[in-house]
């Protein structure tokens, strides 16, 4: 079961000043549109290459456009042993802040 995390919960964490790993899983060219400021951008497609970037001990929020594929990656971190969340409705349902 994959832990999930709205939109709407995502801003009042950030609002409220929390420090959160946010991974944004979109390709290049999505994320130029605009991303929630301080998440890292890792395309999907990258993320088998870039686990050393991943630390067990922490928690990452994981974006996309709709919450599709930041599921599917949501799914391989975590068989993988990572502690992970997928951000629902994605950067369409995104309120707050983009940078």
């Amino acid at each position: 079961m994959i832990e999930e995390i709205t939109t709407e919960e995502l801003k009042k964490k950030l609002e409220d000043g929390e420090n959160l790993e946010l991974v944004d899983v979109r390709e290049d060219e999505e994320v130029a549109e605009g991303m929630i400021p301080g998440a890292k951008h890792i395309r999907m497609g990258d993320i088998p290459d870039n686990l050393d970037y991943f630390d067990k001990n922490k928690e990452y929020i994981i974006i996309c456009r709709s919450g599709g594929r930041s599921f599917n990656v949501c799914a391989y971190l975590d068989d993988q042993g990572y502690k992970v969340r997928n951000m629902v409705g994605g950067m369409l349902n995104w309120t707050g802040e983009t940078k």
